[in-house]
């Protein structure tokens, strides 16, 4: 069992957090103090980063491999959605150094692994669920609008979309839905998360919680979950080496937000 130096107290309260007002202001706060952590123990971040990257690229060559490169595309994007689980082990490295306790390997790596005994586990089938839903989506949606045509390859699946009638539909519509469902779970996990890393809270508390703090804030909060995106999709562009300094980065900005909107200062 994790002690208060070895690990993340269990001593917090098993209700949910009352919910800050946050401005955009604690938004740039909480990214120069993901920044911060990262510059001050770099090789944690390399570490969680490279695990991430590492699953991108076997994931490329799998679809390669059985000849359906196009669908890292589908899968990139969707690729943001699973991050967070790689991020617990961030939230403890940012965890110890706001409370100045210290920061070792065993200790970081004890902390990820005692999430399977906790409810963060739970989490992870709600994450996965909805990133299936987004796969199967996009399939559904290539049968109905690409349905006869023919794309072996990236170049030819490029080509289609970008300048057919049937490509735009499929972009437009592919767009529409994976936002929805990029908030949906964003808003059900961005504050939950961290808060399941760090509390005794059950994950559906946890998931209301998160939810609330998106209401309450629906522009800063937001605006935190355009600026993961688009951060990440970029990262993921020089095949996916980008991914070393924007997942930790973001990972620990997350912790500072969700400290920010739980917790009076």
């Amino acid at each position: 069992m994790p002690n208060t130096t070895e690990g993340l107290t269990r001593a917090n309260p098993a209700g949910a957090p009352p919910i800050r007002e946050l401005s955009l202001g604690d938004v740039r706060a909480s990214l120069k103090d993901g920044w911060d952590d990262y510059k001050a123990y770099p090789g944690y971040g390399l570490f969680f980063g490279a695990i991430y990257m590492l699953g991108g690229l076997l994931i490329l060559a799998f679809l390669t491999r059985i000849g359906s490169p196009w669908m890292i595309i589908p899968l990139a994007i969707g690729f943001p959605l699973l991050g967070p689980f790689v991020a617990v082990g961030l939230y403890e490295v940012s965890r110890r150094r706001s409370m100045g306790e210290p920061i070792t390997a065993k200790g970081v790596l004890a902390q990820v692994f005692y999430q399977r005994e906790r409810q963060l586990g739970w989490m992870a089938f709600v994450v996965m669920f909805i990133f299936w839903i987004w796969v199967y989506q996009v399939r559904l949606l290539l049968a109905l609008f690409l349905g006869f045509k023919s794309f072996s390859s990236w170049d030819r699946f490029v080509d289609i979309v970008l300048s057919t009638p049937e490509g735009w539909g499929f972009l437009g519509v592919g767009t529409l839905v994976g936002a929805f469902l990029a908030t949906v779970l964003f808003s059900t996990t961005v504050i939950a998360l961290p808060m399941l890393a760090e509390r005794e809270v059950d994950f559906v508390t946890a998931m209301i919680t998160s939810v609330a703090a998106v209401v309450k804030n629906p522009v800063p909060m937001l605006g935190f979950g355009v600026v993961v995106g688009v951060s990440t999709l970029l990262a993921l562009l020089p095949v996916f080496a980008g991914l070393l300094l924007v997942l930790p980065v973001m990972g620990h900005a997350a912790w500072h937000l969700y400290r920010r909107a739980t917790s009076p200062g």
